[in-house]
């Protein structure tokens, strides 16, 4: 009996509430978001259409950019700024951040716990394990997963440019 209130809570009350934060927050948000656990974004934020955050966190000033069909598994982790360690002038580091983008393209998929840092793109069909670190660019239709993450292997793309096709969206 609890357990389906709990369920019933979720789905009538939370969803709805997380998916508003998430239209409220984003500059643009396209047709068919779906938020099922608590998720957060930065401003700069560009969501396209059939999004879906199972908890997502985005954070920093930096640009994201997240195409058409986009899924992401519990807890991901989405970082534009990093501290100026370098060329600052404090050690460890100084009160100015150096701010990198995010491009994620249509169709790819990132697993649970998967951090992004800034200065990356994620090609059209990728994915991502879950656990895994993105701190490099992700090709087109590659399996990445690691930390960092490094190429896994390739999806089949002639597989699937066909269900691209036919439109066979998840």
């Amino acid at each position: 009996m609890i357990g389906r209130l709990r369920k019933l809570l979720k789905e009538k009350v939370k969803k709805p509430l997380y998916r508003k934060r998430i239209e409220k927050r984003a500059r643009a948000v396209g047709k068919g978001l779906k938020v099922n656990n608590s998720s957060y974004i930065n401003h700069n934020t560009y969501l396209g259409n059939n999004v879906n955050f199972n908890g997502m966190k985005i954070a920093g000033k930096g640009k994201v950019i997240i195409g058409d069909n986009f899924h992401s598994g519990e807890e991901c982790l989405m970082i534009t700024d990093s501290h100026n360690y370098d060329k600052g002038n404090a050690i460890p580091y100084d009160s100015t951040y150096i701010v990198k983008d995010i491009n994620i393209q249509d169709n790819v998929w990132l697993g649970s716990r998967v951090i992004i840092l800034g200065g990356v793109t994620i090609e059209e069909g990728a994915i991502v394990q879950a656990g895994s670190v993105v701190v490099s660019n992700i090709p087109k239709g590659a399996i990445y997963g690691g930390h960092p993450a490094r190429l896994i292997k390739y999806r089949d793309l002639d597989h699937y440019e066909r269900l691209k096709a036919e439109g066979k969206f998840h």
